[in-house]
């Protein structure tokens, strides 16, 4: 089954890390805090680079 990374922002800092490593998938909302709006804009193990590195682990695979 296909999955999908998901970012819960009620823990994002905005630290805009994930943005910096995987800018095809994420960016920061008009509140400061990160948000998927491209799930399928890079690799996985390149998405999986941004989750690893999100300095409060806000970042997940969901199920598509």
């Amino acid at each position: 089954m296909p999955r999908i990374p998901y970012v819960d922002q009620s823990i994002c800092t905005g630290c805009e890390l994930c943005e910096q490593i995987c800018p095809e998938v994420f960016r920061m909302n008009d509140d400061g805090f990160s948000e998927v709006y491209n799930s399928h804009g890079a690799s996985e193990n390149k998405i999986q680079d941004a989750i690893d590195s999100c300095p409060v682990q806000c970042i997940s695979w969901i199920d598509e």
